[in-house]
């Protein structure tokens, strides 16, 4: 089965070839990938090379000349280094775009720090009025780009090389596994390990692939009394946290947050295996964080 990646850029390919209205705008990464969809749609499949600040405002001109730009590159230079130009660019502008990471917090353990970014999502929530989706599955990931580009609306699309066994293809906070202890949401590609983690535990857990909005009335249906929420993202820790809380602001709540450690820099090359269990993110350590904090 492809991909996250592969089944982008098919999907990509298949909306640049049917909708005139769309522009696909590339820095090198996957370009070898669209070549023959350039050769055809040489004005709307658009190389800038290895420039991503320029990446990000060619979709803002594209935006502006009334096409939808789907921009692209990996997150640790689309989101980050790119950054000042996606809150002048796209979000002082008013502008619309779907911007398209892979990479995930360290998907690529081998090519070092330089193409790891765990404070993605973090950095564009410190933006307002962004869409924020982060796939578990590759048909996830094709029915969330096909969702995104109709409309003008700032799109964070959060691809990985991490899956899920089965794609989730409902909206907001879906439910996966009913119980009376608490709840725990897994985020994208957390499910599967959540579920090893969670076999035996009497918890709710909730999936979404969308964090922003996040669905503040799903948790709340999810919940009742006192409420012992867990969180547990693929990315920089407690990057929802403030949603949980502000959703349940009126309840008392216990709120545990799992995700990319804030407390250091992890600078090991290693393999994915090993940059998930210095987070704590392999469903052993999972396991282990929430059977103490739901019988705590």
């Amino acid at each position: 089965m492809p991909n996250m990646r592969d089944t982008f850029l098919s999907t990509a390919e298949e909306i640049v070839n049917t909708d005139p209205d769309v522009a696909v705008v590339l820095a090198d990464i996957s370009a070898a990938s669209l070549a023959e969809a350039a050769r055809r749609h040489p004005d709307r499949v658009i190389n800038v090379g290895i420039r991503e600040q320029l990446l990000v405002s060619t979709g803002a001109g594209l935006a502006l000349a009334g096409l939808r730009p789907i921009v692209h590159t990996f997150n640790a230079f689309l989101v980050e280094r790119a950054f000042e130009q996606i809150k002048l660019d796209l979000s002082h502008q008013n502008l619309g775009a779907v911007l398209v990471s892979y990479g995930a917090s360290y998907d690529m353990p081998a090519e070092g720090r330089t193409h790891q970014a765990p404070g993605d999502v973090a950095l564009i929530d410190s933006l307002p009025g962004w869409y924020v989706h982060v796939p578990g599955h590759p048909d996830e990931a094709r029915r969330l780009l096909f969702d995104s580009v109709p409309g003008d609306s700032r799109t964070y699309l959060r691809l990985s090389a991490q899956e899920n066994s089965e794609p989730h293809l409902g909206i907001g906070l879906q439910l996966i596994r009913e119980g009376t202890r608490g709840v725990v949401i897994a985020v994208g590609p957390m499910l599967d390990r959540v579920l090893r983690a969670t076999a035996g535990m009497d918890v709710t857990v909730l999936y979404t692939s969308t964090v922003r909005p996040f669905d503040a009335e799903g948790l709340r249906a999810a919940t009742t009394g006192v409420a012992d929420v867990a969180l547990v993202e693929p990315y920089l820790k407690g990057t929802s946290a403030h949603c949980v809380t502000d959703a349940l602001a009126d309840r008392p709540h216990r709120l545990l947050t799992l995700g990319t450690r804030r407390d250091t820099e992890v600078r090991i090359y290693g393999t994915l295996a090993d940059h998930d269990l210095v987070h704590g993110l392999d469903a052993g350590s999972i396991a282990l964080s929430l059977k103490e904090f739901f019988t705590g």
